[in-house]
């Protein structure tokens, strides 16, 4: 390839939309996929009866403004989630159906929720989203897990149980496995707690006709072939002061400036020529993908409705953890959504798959009662088995990885300039944060290439 001004190496949300702001801005342009398909952490499936369900993110909130803009100007149409009726909860053995904000816990644990709930959300208020390793007492709750944080404040076996499954809903990891700053970061990223995991008003409120993949398809048919390059993984980049030249499967190309819009960990496993510095190094090295296997089961019908249920389940019991109402538009089938994430998903991928169609039945026989024995469909994807992601829902940060490294997380080396939804400021790890990180990266380039000229 002959030389250009920008290689991106990514075909997701956040290449894409940095690719887009760079063609419009007059500078040549080529975005470098490994896979045969773009859209990165979202993907597309079709069940057996023709309709259309979402493997990857799906969902949007109404405060994730810069991808509800992308989605208007590609001339796609949102719809809402199913949310109405009531929600389930189950603890131990035994299902409890509520409408109101208590998750159907007892008295005393939505209390002692609702009291956590609130100290994470003060703390969290004062870490800088900017710069996290400033906050107050940084270093303290940096070393710190959310588990241990957790059990310091409560000894309520319900109360953890809840947590238990409300983290990896969020994170596809356990309460034992991050920070409690990175916790805390990101809760204060996506608007505390209540967004998070909410449906109507939450970060789980609005789904694509069609799906979400299609949001960079369209960018990628609007930047073109020549532009957008597929089956070509990326593995060496060697930077000086005068250029870059990238090193993919086929052959190598030149540029002025290059944007890594991988996964930090995948970005980590390409060989830099000179190497990067120990700090950049040292993190790529720290932040491992989610574990999750994300489901699909189809009914003739969307049968919970006609109980009362809205489709919103967390099981405190078993290997799955959330489902939600994942049907058409036209109500034409019925589809729940389902996980299994965390510990769950690194235990269920020693399964068959016949063995997790079987656990994730179970268990919505359980939660929504008999006429849940017999789907249509069922449709998974093992996201830690995908060789260009290996993982979802995204990188999270360890115990004193913030404080230690996370400055290196999004600073430009030389001419390399790093997107991807784990380097967003706000809505860290989701598709709004993916094109956040785009506009970012993009905005870099044009600033350095306004210098050099």
């Amino acid at each position: 390839m002959t030389d250009i001004d920008v290689v991106v190496v990514g075909a997701g949300l956040a290449g894409l939309t940095a690719a887009r702001e760079l063609t419009a801005a007059g500078r040549t342009v080529r975005v470098l996929e490994a896979r045969s398909r773009v859209a990165g952490r979202t993907a597309g499936a079709t069940l057996s009866n023709g309709v259309p369900v979402e493997m990857g993110g799906q969902w949007i909130g109404r405060t994730q403004t810069e991808v509800l803009r992308l989605v208007t100007e590609l001339g796609l149409e949102t719809f809402p989630t199913y949310d109405a009726g009531e929600s389930v909860t189950r603890y131990r053995g035994t299902v409890t159906r509520y409408r109101d904000e208590t998750f159907g816990l007892s008295d005393r644990a939505a209390a002692e929720v609702g009291r956590l709930q609130a100290e994470l959300e003060t703390i969290a208020a004062t870490v800088s989203l900017s710069s996290p390793w400033t906050a107050p007492d940084a270093a303290e709750l940096d070393r710190r897990t959310v588990d241990e944080w957790l059990r310091a404040n409560t000894d309520n076996d319900e109360v953890l149980a809840f947590w238990a499954a409300v983290v990896p809903a969020l994170f596809s990891a356990e309460t034992a496995e991050m920070s409690l700053l990175h916790f805390l970061f990101y809760i204060k990223s996506g608007g505390m707690l209540d967004v998070l995991v909410g449906v109507a008003g939450g970060a789980q409120e609005l789904r694509v006709v069609g799906g979400t993949h299609q949001i960079s398809e369209r960018l990628a048919a609007a930047l073109g072939d020549d532009v957008v390059v597929l089956d070509t993984p990326v593995w060496a980049i060697a930077h000086d002061e005068n250029r870059v030249r990238v090193s993919y499967s086929g052959g190598t190309i030149t540029a002025g400036q290059v944007i890594v819009a991988i996964p930090p960990t995948l970005a980590g496993r390409l060989t830099y020529q000179p190497a990067l510095a120990a700090a950049r190094d040292g993190l790529t090295q720290q932040i491992p993908m989610g574990s999750v296997i994300k489901v699909q089961i189809a009914y003739p019908t969307p049968f919970w409705r006609d109980t009362g249920l809205s489709g919103f389940a967390f099981d405190l019991d078993g290997a799955i953890g959330v489902t939600l109402d994942n049907s058409p538009p036209d109500g034409s089938c019925g589809v729940i959504v389902a996980f299994f994430e965390g510990a769950h998903a690194r235990t269920a991928a020693n399964w068959s798959a016949a063995e997790r169609r079987a656990a994730a039945v179970d268990t919505l026989t359980e939660l929504f009662g008999p006429r849940a024995t017999e789907p249509i469909d069922y449709v998974e994807l093992n996201w830690m088995e995908e060789e260009y992601t290996r993982g979802c829902y995204g990188g999270r940060l360890g115990a004193g990885v913030w404080t230690q490294y996370g400055a290196a997380l999004s600073a430009p080396i030389g001419r390399i300039h790093w997107a991807g939804a784990e380097t967003a400021q706000v809505w860290n790890g989701y598709m709004d944060g993916a094109v956040r990180s785009g506009h970012r990266a993009a905005a870099e380039v044009l600033a350095r290439i306004a210098d050099q000229d």
